[in-house]
């Protein structure tokens, strides 16, 4: 199993900064154990590794102060939003100090006529887009958790509306972050384009807290759509439904979503939700745009998926229908769950080249069958992404080995066929033996950028850059 290793702690360093936060914030300033347990992590299989303290700034310069205050004693900072990353990326492997952004929630400004808007990090998905909605405006990234746009931003997420509007960083069109040192900068300005120096912004996305804390986010809006259709429809194999899925992108349908789910998550949904689906490989889908647009959308999917065999196929406009069609894929993850209730699910995603998307699946499918796994697959197969979910008893060390060998292989495989080990994870610590794998000497780059923009290594240590 990848280990979360612990890093060397700074004992003086901790103990002089804890002391110096402590009378800066107050109330705001916690060290119970339960709510440093809880700032460890709570999605993944790596061991807990907690922080010596929590602060709930509530703005930037606070953020600043502790920043320069950890900087001083060289003491670790790990930035946190709703906790929903799933390769410890919260985890603080040398201890040091959590910076919960949930009080930093506020939307500063939303500029409809540029189509853009500028939060705090503690601002979630949801919360954005109910505020939002009067103004005929929405935010489209939507990794189905309701997470923080700030942890959104740092871990670079994606989500089911990515093969129409992108990920993160196609959204995000600047920056406000605080250094390792404690200074504030601006990565860019609103403007939709520049050619102004280094894409700071592009760097910092995705950057899992590893070069600085964000602090505020302009992002990208889109108008919500006159009109939505959804349709399902079934196939007899994987390996159909991606063809279908491949032929849909090459005719330049505009789709903005399709999931698909395989047998075993078909089946799980029937039995959590009392649906009634065909159980064999299931296709969602989503279209927007005017009622014309949607309507003529869906029926060209129609002929598509009749021509790879699809059956069931169904469409509808009405927003009651279109809710109880994806029904299935919100519901998945708990019903996935629900196959063995007293293990755990390891969640595990890849993404591939779209053409070689059937037979990755598929041989994650023999492959999970082999080593005897309880194991639904689900995926953005829109664009090549598709998570795996082993359902794994964690006190049973075999498991937990052939478990661990499984997401290696899968990783491995997905590299080879010219993919990355994850599409919408991230890195953390738990794919960071993968990385040197895909991207090669591109990584040497990334440790001269991490050592020369943190010096003594205190943002977030232990994430990403690979131990050797």
């Amino acid at each position: 199993m990848v280990q979360a290793t612990d890093l060397p702690r700074n004992e003086i360093g901790i103990t002089a900064a804890l002391g110096v936060l402590k009378q800066q914030f107050g109330e705001k300033f916690q060290t119970g154990n339960s709510i440093r347990e809880q700032h460890g992590h709570t999605t993944t299989w790596l061991k807990n590794q907690i922080p010596d303290a929590v602060i709930f700034p509530q703005n930037t310069g606070e953020v600043a102060e502790i920043v320069k205050v950890c900087a001083t004693h060289k003491v670790p900072v790990i930035g946190y939003g709703t906790g929903t990353s799933l390769e410890g990326h919260v985890n603080a492997p040398a201890g040091g100090i959590c910076v919960d952004m949930t009080e930093m929630n506020e939307i500063l400004a939303v500029h409809s006529e540029d189509l853009d808007c500028v939060v705090q990090p503690g601002v979630t998905r949801e919360q954005l887009n109910v505020y939002l909605r009067d103004q005929g405006l929405f935010f489209p990234i939507d990794p189905g958790a309701n997470a923080s746009l700030g942890g959104m931003a740092a871990t670079r997420a994606s989500g089911t509306n990515a093969v129409r509007y992108g990920t993160m960083k196609d959204n995000v069109l600047a920056l406000e972050v605080v250094t390792p040192q404690g200074e504030v900068i601006r990565t860019a300005s609103r403007a939709k384009k520049s050619s102004a120096g280094y894409d700071l912004t592009g760097l910092m996305v995705g950057s899992e807290g590893t070069l600085g804390l964000i602090t505020e986010i302009t992002l990208k809006l889109q108008g919500i759509p006159e009109a939505m259709s959804s349709a399902r429809v079934s196939f007899d194999s994987i390996g159909a439904a991606c063809e279908a899925v491949m032929m849909t992108i090459q005719c330049g349908i505009p789709v903005a979503r399709i999931e698909l789910l395989d047998t075993l998550s078909v089946q799980a949904v029937n039995a959590y939700s009392n649906l009634t689906l065909p159980e064999a490989p299931l296709l969602l889908l989503e279209f927007h745009g005017s009622e014309n647009s949607v309507a003529e959308q869906a029926e060209l999917f129609g002929g598509i998926a009749e021509e790879f065999g699809g059956t069931g196929f169904e469409w509808t406009t009405s927003a009651e229908d279109r809710n109880k069609l994806w029904q299935a894929r919100h519901d998945a993850y708990w019903a996935s769950c629900a196959l063995r209730p007293d293990a755990k699910g390891i969640s595990t995603d890849v993404c591939v080249p779209i053409s070689r998307l059937a037979e990755c699946v598929n041989a994650a499918q023999e492959r999970l069958d082999a080593l005897g796994f309880i194991a639904p697959i689900v995926g953005h197969v829109g664009d090549g992404n598709f998570h795996t979910l082993p359902l794994i008893d964690m006190d049973n060390p075999e498991e937990v080995a052939k478990a661990d060998e499984f997401v290696g292989w899968l990783n491995d495989l997905a590299i080879s066929m010219g993919g990355t080990c994850t599409g919408e994870h991230g890195i953390g610590q738990g794919k960071r033996p993968y990385l040197v794998k895909e991207l090669g000497g591109a990584v040497d780059m990334m440790v001269a950028i991490k050592s020369a923009v943190d010096p003594d290594n205190i943002m977030n240590p232990g994430k990403i850059i690979p131990e050797d």
